[in-house]
């Protein structure tokens, strides 16, 4: 995992969620969603920063998998704002297409953990 790719895109994506959720609750007085989004949408960041003191390979596997999830429950909160008509089509595509891209750098570093792991096995 190219961890200061990964990290500085996590933690650009959670900063853009906390001044969201900002928004969110002042200009559309959107509080239930909206906590939901700051808590897992800054949580993949967390888990990613976890992966840097894991305790094994196991380890660093299972927190890369836990981001994996906070990221796919942040977009489900985005799909309710956008479905629900709280936010426009432009606020969630920029959001999303960010979210999007560290899914992807997420499920890969997964895979290629889990091959090394693999590899390393006898």
């Amino acid at each position: 995992m190219n961890n200061s790719i990964t990290h500085q895109k996590t933690k650009a994506f959670a900063i853009r969620i906390i001044r969201f959720h900002k928004y969110l609750t002042i200009e559309k007085n959107e509080y239930i969603i909206s906590k939901q989004l700051l808590r897992c949408g800054t949580s993949i960041g967390a888990n990613t920063r976890e992966c840097n003191n894991a305790q094994s390979k196991h380890d660093f596997i299972h927190k890369l998998s836990i981001a994996l999830k906070e990221a796919d429950e942040t977009a489900y909160w985005l799909e309710l704002l956008v479905e629900s008509e709280i936010i426009d089509n432009n606020i969630f595509n920029s959001l999303y297409n960010d979210l999007s891209e560290i899914i992807a750098l997420l499920t890969s570093s997964i895979k290629t953990a889990k091959q090394n792991l693999s590899n390393q096995q006898p």
